[in-house]
């Protein structure tokens, strides 16, 4: 199983002109954990899935299997 969420969170992060310092911000979480997210190191929380999802306005399913 292939996730993308990393991926995703990238592309809807640089179409809306968000900065990762913005998306940290807003979540909570230090610009570190944005970046590995979207580098693939690493996967956020499933706590913050709902959060995320609403900040790009996308559902969960989209978001993490697009």
């Amino acid at each position: 199983m292939n996730l993308k969420i990393g991926e995703n969170i990238k592309r809807l992060r640089l179409s809306q002109n968000i900065t990762q310092e913005k998306l940290a911000s807003y979540l909570n979480v230090s610009c570190a954990a944005v970046s590995k997210w979207e580098s693939g190191d690493t996967y956020p929380d499933i706590t913050l899935l709902f959060p995320l999802a609403y900040f790009f306005k996308v559902s969960i399913d989209g978001f993490t299997w697009l």
